[in-house]
């Protein structure tokens, strides 16, 4: 009754519009930890805080905030230091666990259900393709910014002394990055995905000695070979494990950062100097409200992007390819991009060498380069030894990446390859990405002007003529026979009700003088989507 009797009254005194804003006065400073409705107007407003600093006072009590220090450099804090990489790697992975949270109420780890689940989330599931779109992205925009937040923080020498553990971290970060885009590389159970981990896979029972390496594989797989053991333990390992194993060290890692400080530039300092926990009373940027503002708008003008990428097709979106079938491996199988270096390496000799021993010597001096770095400069000038070495081992990564696509040590039949150019086995291609109602239905020349066809059309038998004339050209160059005087066809017919069946033929003139000739059948839908891809 007494606490009742007081509200009364103070709603007589102040009424009940000025009762109100009182109690949302009272609330928001609760919520804020000490600063009220005038404090963030004046936050918003960049104004001068009142004293004692209620902004100071978040960063002690408040849960959110308290990890985040008060003020910082302001060397460090423009954007050309850092480039906000670890802002971002961070973003990178909440929209992983946002959108992955969302993409699991419909999905099931399991090979009868996986891949229709991954139809339904694209086709029956409200905004299901968009959050997949989004997941996809997020991972490999993940993985491309935790590397250029390492490659930052060795050009800068922020490796160097008192921060070695904290790369150590950073190292441990992105080799968790990788083996989470790499694990959920697998869960759409489709071709692209069952082969390619297949190869990863595969690379993990070549660890010597061959009880070790067939150990390892057996643990990943549960199985000689993927399947349902080895999806759900790809699926656990995506979901649960490593990203706890992520969010673990993420801590310990911006823990160091915090307590040792962001190092600044390496001019503002004297060699073998570290002031970055120094930070003079005219030289603080505080958190609240200038580098809170910039965080905001670098993480909004990163959505911005992502979300146009996706929204104007500028992204091709995430692929899902046919059924994953254990009996057919599709012609030129691919590891993921950022794995394609170790492919590369795959096919200059003994797998257990250049596929296992190297690239963990890789990763291992990548881990102890701030131990047996001696030298106390962080100035370029002073480092020509280390970027020039960087330099080389980014050209050799490029070089590796290459060929471990199949440009590289790949040979196909010429007519074999043509047919793969246009209508690839895995991904859409030029005649899956025509749209499908342009595909005319008829039997199509690449030695005619198909002036009955779409224009669409005609432009894809201009293209097939051409690319049956630049394999011929490529296989004379290796010295093997090629295609000579050849030339396709194109047979699109009606199959059934929205589906049609192109069938692609090459033929040319072999070594005794007859025809020769190569074909391939295909069913293209038309709700299959390609066409935006």
């Amino acid at each position: 009754m007494g606490v009742l009797q007081d509200v009364s009254e103070q709603i007589r005194k102040d009424g009940v519009v000025g009762f109100s804003l009182k109690q949302l006065d009272t609330f928001i400073t609760r919520v804020t930890t000490g600063m009220n409705w005038n404090d963030l107007r004046a936050l918003a407003r960049g104004d001068e805080p009142r004293r004692p600093n209620p902004r100071l006072q978040v960063h002690s009590e408040s849960f959110v905030f308290h990890i985040k220090p008060s003020y910082y450099h302001e060397s460090v804090t423009k954007l050309t230091h850092t480039f906000r990489l670890g802002l971002l790697s961070t973003y990178f992975f909440f929209l992983e666990i946002i959108t992955g949270v969302f993409l699991m109420i419909f999905y099931a780890p399991t090979p009868e259900r996986a891949y229709g689940d991954m139809l339904k989330i694209m086709s029956g599931v409200p905004f299901g393709e968009f959050m997949r779109d989004i997941h996809r992205l997020a991972a490999e925009g993940m993985v491309i910014v935790v590397t250029l937040h390492m490659v930052r923080t060795f050009l800068t020498g922020s490796y160097k002394k008192p921060r070695q553990f904290t790369w150590l971290t950073g190292v441990i970060l992105l080799l968790a990055t990788l083996f989470m885009s790499f694990s959920g590389y697998l869960l759409p159970w489709d071709q692209l995905a069952y082969w390619a981990v297949t190869i990863g896979t595969s690379m993990a029972d070549k660890a010597p000695p061959p009880a070790v390496g067939n150990a390892a594989k057996l643990l990943l797989l549960g199985a000689p070979s993927i399947g349902a053991n080895g999806l759900l333990r790809f699926y656990l390992l995506h979901v649960l494990f490593v990203p706890l194993l992520i969010v673990f060290v993420f801590f310990v890692h911006y823990y160091k950062v915090v307590r040792v400080g962001i190092s600044l530039p390496a001019s503002e300092e004297e060699v073998g100097q570290d002031t970055a926990k120094r930070v003079p009373a005219d030289k603080r940027r505080y958190y609240l409200p200038d580098i809170f503002t910039d965080e905001m708008m670098v993480l909004g003008v990163v959505t911005f992007v992502l979300l146009a990428m996706i929204v104007f097709n500028i992204y091709p979106g995430a692929p899902l390819e046919h059924h994953a079938n254990p009996n057919k491996t599709p012609l030129h199988t691919e590891a993921p991009w950022y794995f394609l270096w170790i492919q590369g390496l795959l096919k200059l000799g003994d797998p257990t060498l250049m596929g296992v021993i190297l690239p963990t010597l890789v990763f291992a001096f990548l881990a102890i380069i701030p131990y047996i770095d001696f030298n106390p400069s962080r100035r370029a000038k002073d480092r020509r030894v280390a970027i020039s070495l960087f330099m080389v081992a980014l050209a050799g990564f490029v070089v590796l990446t290459w060929m471990g696509t199949p440009h590289f040590l790949v040979e196909s039949p010429p007519a074999e390859e043509v047919v793969q150019l246009m209508l690839p086995e895995e991904k859409a291609g030029p005649v899956r990405q025509t749209e499908w109602y342009k595909l005319t239905v008829g039997e199509w020349d690449t030695r005619s002007d198909n002036a009955t066809a779409s224009f669409e059309l005609q432009k894809l038998m201009h293209h097939y003529a051409h690319l049956i004339e630049e394999e011929h050209a490529k296989a004379l160059e290796k010295g093997l026979e090629g295609l000579p005087n050849g030339y396709g066809k194109m047979i699109i017919e009606d199959w059934q009700p929205g589906l049609k069946k192109v069938t692609m033929r090459v033929f040319w003139t072999g070594k005794d003088g007859t025809e020769q000739t190569f074909e391939k059948s295909f069913y293209i839908h038309e709700e299959a989507g390609y066409a935006r891809h």
